[in-house]
């Protein structure tokens, strides 16, 4: 009896061997389960930004770059140019012309902001919410999402080391990538720490700390009053922008600066005076010729 239990344990262990050289020889590139959850422990802030950078290049490239002359991109730049860096994070920023309500930033200091969310705040209130944006990326959110996104999905292959793995996905892959980083699900408490991110960048640059409520205030009645794929989502993971509206003016109140935030005109057109000059400056060299 003991010998019939030896024999079928080796003829397990054979076949078990067999079948494990087979899997190993028909598809030596991807990972095991194990070697996928292993491998997110080992995952780093150069192969977030690696993985970011390759995302954002996707998205770039299939959305509506604002150009350097236009005017949301012109705005864009005035508000945010002195902040190319934050909390040791090299920050740039472009408009995607949609008109979505929306912002995102990736774990590359990569900044998009679209021109919906542009034409409903003014620059206090755009100040507040990107800098919500970069607080995801100072406080690792965003990392860790990208870490999330691909043990979700599968897509971590086997390489022969930890950076080889960003030239091993296929461009479609880090489109799925990007879209992820769109619509990226932060659980309530990192966008809590983000908020307070947000009211922190405002008061230490010496803006309105003000405009973080109204920012959110903003949202709060977009929220009750449309019925948008993008509001759904926001409020599946964000924490409701009344209350988080609320707690950026509990925390105004309690530093002294309180006050009802009025907003101001929201301007995303070229300037006039920078088209006269141009036309001024063709005039005059056209005259020069004639001499």
């Amino acid at each position: 009896m003991k010998k019939k239990f030896v024999v079928l344990g080796v003829l397990i262990a054979i076949l078990g061997l067999t079948k494990m050289n087979a899997q190993e020889s028909s598809d030596k590139k991807e990972l095991s389960l194990l070697d996928k959850t292993m491998l997110g422990f080992t995952f780093s802030d150069a192969d977030a930004v690696a993985m970011a950078q390759k995302g954002i290049t996707e998205l770039d490239a299939n959305n509506p770059v604002a150009e350097a002359t236009d005017g949301y991109a012109i705005r864009l730049n005035r508000l945010f140019g002195k902040h190319s860096s934050s909390e040791g994070v090299t920050l740039n920023y472009k408009v995607y012309l949609v008109k979505d309500i929306n912002a995102f930033a990736c774990a590359d200091g990569s900044v998009r902001v679209f021109a919906g969310l542009m034409n409903i705040m003014d620059d206090n209130e755009l100040l507040a919410i990107i800098g919500h944006e970069i607080g995801h990326v100072v406080n690792h959110d965003s990392k860790n999402g990208i870490k999330a996104f691909y043990k979700k999905e599968a897509l971590l292959h086997a390489a022969a080391s930890q950076s080889d793995i960003v030239s091993t996905l296929s461009k479609s892959e880090y489109g799925k990538l990007g879209s992820a980083m769109i619509d990226s699900g932060h659980n309530r408490k990192q966008e809590s720490k983000a908020d307070s991110f947000a009211y922190d960048f405002m008061k230490k640059n010496g803006y309105d700390v003000n405009a973080v409520e109204s920012s959110f205030r903003i949202l709060q009645k977009i929220s009750e009053g449309a019925d948008s794929s993008f509001i759904s989502r926001m409020q599946s993971s964000h924490p409701d922008p009344g209350k988080r509206a609320d707690e950026a003016k509990k925390r105004a109140t309690k530093d002294g600066l309180y006050h009802v935030y009025e907003q101001q005109k929201i301007v995303n057109t070229a300037p006039v005076n920078a088209t006269k000059k141009t036309t001024t400056a063709t005039k005059k060299t056209s005259t020069a010729k004639k001499k």
